[in-house]
This record gives C-alpha cells, structure tokens and sequence, in this order.
C-alpha cells in the first residue's frame, strides 16, 4: 500500500492475456445497465384517470368539437398516450459469455498497463482521509479495489472516497472494470477470479 515492490505475483495467462473480444464486452456492459433499470415508470391511460363520465357538452349546436370525456388526452388532466407502463427490462446473458467477457476485459485493463498487485488492502482505524492520501501517493483518477474479504474499517474508509469501489471478488463485474481506470488486486483475490474463470 506504500508503493514499495513486496514481491512478484504471476498472472494466470488463461484469465489476463486472453484475446480481447470488444463487442462481448460492450454486451456485458449493456446487459447490467439494462438490469438496474427499475422499469416501474407508469402513467395512466385515459380509462385509468379518474372522472370524466359524463359527457362535458351536448353533441351538437355549440360549435365546438365533439367529445365525450374531458379526460381524453387532449384536456388537460386526461389520460395519456403511448405513455410509459411498467416494464421488466431483465436481460439473461449466457454464463460462458460472462466469463469470456470479463477475461477480455482484463486482459485489455493487463496490456494498458492499468493493473496494480497489493499484498493487502486494509485501514487499521478506518479513517477516509489517510485512504485518501494513499490514492494521491498512487496517482489514481478512479479505481476499483479487488479484495477477498474487507474488514467494515476499510470499507468505511473508502465508501465516501469519489470514483472509488470496493467489491468482493466473487462480485467483481464487467461494469466495474470498464467504468474505473485502474484496478486494483490483492493477492487473494487474483487467485479467486481465477478459479472462478478458468473452468
């Protein structure tokens, strides 16, 4: 954590020099932005608003148009047309393409250069500006920490920190490594991801 060379950590070739397939990465990308969405945006059609059962005028001799509801959606207060109704926008992405997705992805973060091997990664008394001034030692705009098992110190030092995540390995998505720049691997980790991806 002090940016001082510990020892050499041998990267699995299986999982972070693998070719790199851009438009499967772009899927996985699309496909957990897709399943955040909510899909609860609703709006109610002219049958759902409430009132407008009787007709507002007599058909004919006032000279105006036509109409039987003032809560058609042309008044204002009437239903809406075409509006949004609640949707499950859910995509299923097969479990090999995940897999092949995030080796691709970490195998281009490898060849940019832009992933860093720690021994550990702990806050011994959870203070977020002591982890702040390791990022500045460091020199990192953004990243995403890669650890086995976070101590709720750590966690809460680096939770309030902008551009920074902390997520578990067994977590660890395609989003989280294209959105950060750096990555950033503990030595459990890498061992991890690995058996998760090399099967």
């Amino acid at each position: 954590m002090d940016k001082e060379k510990v020892g050499d950590v041998e990267l699995p070739d299986d999982v972070f020099s693998a070719n790199v397939n851009a438009p499967l990465i772009h899927q996985a990308v699309c496909a957990h932005l897709a399943n955040c969405r909510q899909g609860t945006a609703s709006t109610k059609t002219r049958r759902e608003v409430r009132g407008g059962g009787k007709k507002p005028y007599k058909q004919k001799g006032t000279g105006r148009a036509r109409h039987g509801s003032i809560r058609s959606p042309i008044f204002v207060g009437g239903g809406i047309t075409f509006g949004p109704r609640p949707k499950d926008w859910h995509i299923v992405m097969p479990k090999k393409q995940r897999r092949e997705a995030l080796r691709s992805v970490l195998s281009m973060k490898n060849k940019d250069g832009t992933i860093f091997v720690l021994d550990k990664f702990i806050s011994s008394d959870g203070k977020t500006a002591k982890m702040a001034k390791f990022f500045e030692k460091w020199e990192l705009a953004s990243g995403v920490i890669v650890t086995h098992c976070p101590d709720e110190k750590t966690i809460r030092a680096i939770r309030n920190i902008p551009n920074v995540k902390m997520v578990i390995d067994k977590d660890l998505s395609v989003y989280d490594v294209v959105r950060y720049k750096s990555l950033l691997l503990t030595k459990d980790a890498i061992g991890n991801i690995a058996s998760r991806l090399v099967k």
